[in-house]
């Protein structure tokens, strides 16, 4: 961090909210907006000319994804400080986010109070997180956790338990469905099973 007033950029390909994030800086004392990018690829080319503190950018996006773009923006500077922002909670995507380096994740509406909180932690406490993420990682850690499975069969047993779909799941957890189906396969044949069904049963017959 290099003075009081710290730099920050944003990256966001919805333009929608492009007025709502120049509206918030000029609210704020400490922090300078010094761009509005609609890529990472954007805010690579133009990163010499602004140098920021602080980048905040959005996770989905069509091109290069935020999560991808955090490696790229740490070889132009490594003390850089990156916060996530998505409509998304989902566990494996924070922590995806997290293990790729970030120093935050904030899910959406982010209000102008919540974006200033948020820089304010980066800026004191090195680390922000959005309470409802906060929640969902304590109630990861808490889940239901079955000795007889490995850790990713038990993310999804998770799951199923939850009435997720094959393709859902490999979704959340960035796999393929032939990779779900065979992790299921192996689920049914510690359970001694045949179907979804009675997985569920026999699992719920295990917690009681």
């Amino acid at each position: 961090m290099k003075s009081n007033i710290l730099k920050i950029i944003v990256i966001d390909n919805d333009r929608l909210f492009h007025a709502a994030y120049r509206y918030y800086f000029e609210t704020y004392q400490d922090y300078s907006l010094q761009g509005i990018y609609v890529s990472v690829d954007d805010a690579l080319e133009d990163y010499e000319n602004v140098l920021p503190d602080i980048i905040v950018s959005e996770v989905s996006m069509p091109e290069i994804c935020g999560i991808q773009g955090i490696g790229m923006f740490r070889k132009k500077d490594s003390e850089v400080k990156i916060i996530m922002i998505s409509a998304q909670n989902d566990f494996e995507l924070i922590k995806r986010a997290f293990k790729n380096r970030a120093n935050g994740y904030l899910t959406k509406p982010v209000t102008k109070k919540r974006l200033y909180n948020a820089l304010n932690s980066i800026k004191y406490e090195g680390a922000t997180m959005s309470n409802d993420i906060v929640k969902a990682v304590i109630s990861m850690f808490h889940r239901k956790s079955y000795n007889a499975f490995s850790e990713r069969e038990n993310q999804i047993i998770d799951y199923l338990c939850q009435g997720a779909t094959y393709k859902l799941i490999a979704d959340k957890l960035f796999v393929t469905p032939s990779t779900v189906n065979f992790h299921i396969q192996n689920i049914y044949l510690k359970l001694d099973v045949n179907s979804k069904s009675e997985a569920l049963t026999k699992l719920q017959e295990m917690e009681n």
